[in-house]
């Protein structure tokens, strides 16, 4: 009985013949081919990793839902140069690893000074440091918006699978909305958050 492609991430690690990694890439492949449900699968799938690399790079909990639609909005601007031959999961690190240090930098200068003198802020206020923080907040609050401006469904996907990193049963139980909506749904808000914030269609 082979249950290798319908069992959650953990179980399917177990499996000898295909790791992981093998199964992320083959749903690569077949999304460059125009396989929708592949690439559905992929993006849900690759949730934790994004997490993950954000973590290591330093990432705050509170931001990490920031560098997960960023990078996920990246792998579809660039789905195209992926490689099958090599690791899917090497590729997508390296482009969550980018996203994270681009949080990281956006409020970097005012975090250090703030660790490193408490009386800054409030005795020789920084207003580069100001200008950083406040783009970072503008480009959370912009995704924020956007997300909130999708179809129910659709910012129904984005929250559930994406943001709070359900499975799609979880998903489907809590918003009583099978998995292939959730899916779909899933799909299309991540195309118009990339023509909103890119202008691709």
């Amino acid at each position: 009985m082979s249950l290798v492609r319908t069992v959650p991430v953990e179980s399917a690690a177990a499996s000898t013949s295909e790791t992981p990694d093998q199964r992320r890439a083959a749903w690569m492949a077949a999304a460059q081919a125009g396989d929708r449900r592949a690439y559905e699968k992929l993006l849900a799938d690759s949730v934790a990793l994004i997490k993950a690399a954000a973590r290591r790079q330093g990432v705050a909990q509170d931001h990490l839902d920031d560098v997960v639609q960023e990078t996920l909005i990246t792998v579809h601007r660039v789905r195209h140069t992926y490689d099958p031959s090599r690791s899917y999961d090497a590729w997508l690190t390296a482009i969550a690893n980018r996203r994270a240090i681009d949080a990281l930098r956006s409020r970097g200068r005012r975090d250090s000074r703030e660790l490193h003198d408490e009386f800054a802020l409030d005795s020789h206020p920084d207003t580069d440091d100001a200008s950083a923080a406040t783009e970072s907040g503008q480009r959370a609050q912009r995704l924020r918006e956007a997300i909130a401006e999708l179809p129910p469904g659709q910012r129904e996907a984005v929250e559930q699978l994406g943001l709070r990193e359900r499975s799609l049963s979880e998903a489907a139980e809590i918003t009583g909305r099978n998995t292939g909506a959730l899916k779909v749904n899933l799909h299309r808000a991540l195309k118009a958050l990339r023509e909103r914030f890119h202008g691709e269609p």
